[in-house]
């Protein structure tokens, strides 16, 4: 046996390169619990795709069913327009990278990449030449001969990764791959997984519950929420354009307010909120009634803030606060305030200062300050 004759379906073979739709998946365990609910998805060939959102929301569950470790209790799995539901993990063309790694601490490197193929009964001169291809890719080749032991932690993630890519998959499955890993190494290896799924051209499926990491490497992200999906878009547009208050208070980096409707004209609503601030919101051309609650974003680096003595505070779209904590990032500044008159379950308003702006006019904690933005920097939420 050679190695085109691997996976019967796998990328050297196959029409596609990894396009996968799910289509109406259910996961219902034997104790009656909903992991995943009626979830349609599409993720196109060739994506570096996230799944993201807290812990329990699904997306692991998702992502073994993808990969034909669990099987769905009712819809459809295609990969490149075949549907593989009860088709094994090598029948489908995928393959997963574990959180663990998984490593076999009595095999070198070179003997764990090629263990797959051992298995497959691929000869030894034929794996091991594959083996070495993948361990180049990784840039492990000086390390082919130690131990797992031997190795750091991002070295024992790219021999698991090497394992991985080893069988040609359409589509490679990784189970919160960088969780490990020390912030350094973290940052560092996942520049190099969003470089190597541009040099291998096949899906990568990745879960996540981190923001960042999602979208710093992924061309899709899918945020989920106790079994549903609740956005999937390109990375950009979930960070800076969230379809709901659930996926903006997610992400991270927006402030989330309401107010009740009191006059649209010309896709031009003005709210007040209970506190009686007043907010104009560009809405388009969506009907709104008088006295609907509507929701809406301002990012926080968006957002301009001053000490409220000898400020003005603008009639629209800003409000008035005490500091509660200041911390410095490095490239700006995140100050935290307690809104004057906040209802108990209101987030703390948050405004991310350039570091310069910051240090040229310094606001400290317990101090009142004045938050405003422009309303062109406001987005409109969907109601929940």
């Amino acid at each position: 046996m050679d190695i085109e004759t691997l996976v019967p379906m796998n990328a050297s073979t196959a029409t596609g390169r990894g396009a996968v739709e799910l289509a109406g998946i259910v996961k219902r365990y034997a104790d009656g619990t909903l992991a995943v609910d009626g979830i349609n998805l599409r993720i196109a060939s060739g994506t570096y795709c996230c799944l993201l959102g807290p812990s329990g929301c699904g997306k692991t569950t998702m992502l073994r069913m993808i990969a034909g470790h669990e099987t769905p209790s009712d819809g459809e799995i295609l990969i490149d327009g075949g549907n593989v539901v009860g088709l094994s993990p090598r029948e489908r063309g995928t393959a997963m990278m574990f959180q663990s790694y998984a490593l076999f601490p009595h095999l070198n490197v070179r003997d764990n990449v090629a263990f797959t193929l051992r298995v497959r009964g691929i000869g030894k001169a034929e794996r091991y030449r594959e083996a070495d291809r993948v361990i180049e890719q990784v840039q492990l080749t000086e390390l082919a001969q130690r131990l797992p032991a031997q190795l750091s932690g991002g070295q024992q993630q790219r021999v698991a990764l090497a394992r991985a890519i080893i069988t040609r998959p359409r589509v490679l499955l990784l189970d919160e791959p960088l969780s490990a890993l020390d912030e350094f190494l973290r940052l560092q290896m996942r520049s190099e997984l969003r470089e190597l799924q541009r040099q291998l051209g096949i899906t990568f499926i990745h879960v996540t519950h981190t923001q960042l990491e999602a979208v710093a490497v992924a061309d899709q992200v899918v945020v989920m929420d106790r079994g549903h999906v609740v956005q999937s878009d390109p990375a950009r547009t979930v960070y800076a354009e969230p379809r709901s208050a659930y996926v903006a208070r997610f992400m991270g980096g927006q402030n989330v307010l309401a107010g009740k409707l009191e006059s649209v004209a010309d896709g031009l609503a003005t709210l007040r909120d209970a506190a009686g601030r007043g907010f104009a919101l560009r809405v388009g051309g969506a009907v709104r009634a008088t006295g609907q609650r509507l929701q809406f974003s301002v990012r926080r680096d968006h957002v301009r803030i001053a000490k409220l003595a000898g400020a003005t505070v603008p009639p629209l779209n800003a409000v008035v606060g005490l500091v509660r904590a200041v911390e410095y990032q490095g490239t700006f500044v995140k100050v935290t305030l307690t809104l004057d008159a906040a209802a108990a379950e209101d987030d703390p308003f948050v405004a991310y200062v350039e570091e310069g702006d910051y240090f040229a006019g310094p606001i400290g904690i317990a101090d009142r300050a004045v938050a405003w933005w422009e309303m062109d920097e406001m987005h409109a939420l969907a109601a929940e």
